[in-house]
């Protein structure tokens, strides 16, 4: 606004009073003119509140002023100096920014929209002289949010280097960034297992598998919504193999299931091959190979259906990737197949003793033979004897064919 204009709505706004008066100065450093009487001039009825909104939304402050009468209120904002409105006029050019009153005594500035650069002091004015006055802070709030230019994106890194995440976020008041797997465990960090990293960068020494994961970074402020970015960091290594069992057995006829488990990133090519370094085809009759992922690790398992005795020998698990290559060897032996043996023993039947009566009424027994073999409760019958017996044989069995084993 012009300087002549300026001081043209200055002129009018602030005509002089005029009557016997006195300079007094309120508890608050605010100078007041003080009349004989004091009932004829304006009076603030309450302050101006301070108000906190959102970048965006819509800001609205209050000025009460009892006992207008013929003065006149004005909206300033007071670190560029501009007069906003005047009475029932608004001034400034600036679309976002409109008037309402109540009943002469209730004046509200509307703010529409409000920006960042709408964040300061308003001071609501009277005419009086000297002019009676009131402040009031908007606060504007912004939600955070995160740069992506200045924040890491997905990463691979080679096993046992360093990495450095970013994570850059603006926001007001200044936000709070925090680092935390996605999955929920803990991040191995500065040789602790800890669940969150403070701060904009998460740097990590000697990276291993175990890191392997998606990582969030979170911005808050206090000022909702929250706001998170998702990184992937993926960690690159030769594949490694471990075996289970080295060494399985299986008789003649019997279904038989070897097992290697791996891992390696990328992600590995896995494949079965026999002694002779034929690689095994699954879906025959005769094999089935089967593999199942699990992140960077995978399961391998190799089932050989009615074992015959060319199937006995060695089975190489193989895994490779661009980083390496790595194998492991699993040994089908022949065992007996077990058997059954049923054995049965007769037993000599006993002479049987007639019960004789002497002359006292008590019985005694024939003088033929010896007296029957009676046996206790519980004691074995005859099929009882035949089942021990084929337990015992087959026992036997069993325990000559381990020594042998041992002994070769």
């Amino acid at each position: 606004m012009p300087s002549a204009l300026l001081v043209l709505v200055v002129l009018v706004f602030f005509p002089l009073v005029h009557g016997r008066h006195v300079r007094n100065t309120e508890s608050n450093g605010i100078s007041v003119l003080g009349e004989f009487n004091h009932e004829a001039f304006p009076r603030f009825a309450e302050p101006i509140p301070n108000v906190t909104v959102t970048v965006g939304r819509d800001a609205l402050l209050a000025c009460v002023v009892d006992n207008l009468r013929a003065f006149k209120v004005a909206w300033v904002r007071v670190d560029t100096q501009t007069i906003l409105s005047i009475h029932h006029n608004v001034i400034t050019q600036n679309p976002r920014i409109s008037l309402s009153y109540n009943d002469h005594r209730s004046w509200f500035l509307h703010i529409r929209n409000v920006q960042e650069s709408d964040r300061g002091w308003y001071m609501c004015q009277v005419n009086t002289d000297p002019m009676r006055s009131r402040q009031g802070y908007l606060q504007v709030v912004v939600p955070p949010s995160i740069v992506d230019r200045e924040t890491s994106s997905d990463m691979v890194v080679l096993e046992s280097t360093n990495v450095s995440l970013t994570c850059k976020a603006t926001g007001y008041p200044e936000p709070y960034v925090m680092w935390r797997r996605e999955d929920g465990e803990d991040i191995r960090y500065n040789g602790e297992n800890v669940n969150v990293v403070d701060g904009e960068v998460l740097f990590i020494t000697k990276v291993s598998r175990l890191h392997m994961a998606v990582y969030l970074c979170i911005a808050s402020n206090g000022v909702p919504p929250s706001i998170s970015k998702r990184v992937q960091l993926k960690v690159q290594f030769p594949p490694m193999l471990s075996i289970p069992n080295q060494l399985e057995g299986a008789y003649i006829g019997q279904d038989v299931t070897l097992e290697c488990r791996t891992e390696a990133f990328p992600t590995s090519i896995n494949y079965w091959t026999t002694e002779r370094g034929d690689m095994i085809i699954s879906g025959s009759d005769k094999y089935e190979a089967v593999s199942m992922d699990n992140g960077y690790k995978k399961y391998m398992m190799l089932k050989i259906r009615r074992v015959n005795k060319s199937d006995f020998g060695s089975y190489k698990c193989v895994a490779k990737n661009s980083l390496g290559e790595t194998d492991g060897v699993i040994k089908l032996e022949e065992i007996p197949a077990p058997t059954t043996l049923k054995t049965t023993t007769q037993f000599p039947s006993l002479p049987t003793k007639k019960k004789e009566y002497d002359d006292d009424g008590e019985f005694t027994l024939s003088s033929n033979g010896s007296p029957p073999i009676q046996e206790p409760p519980g004691a074995f019958s005859g099929a009882t004897r035949t089942e021990n017996f084929n337990w015992c044989i087959g026992g036997v069995l069993a325990m000559t064919w381990i020594f042998s084993k041992t002994l070769r």
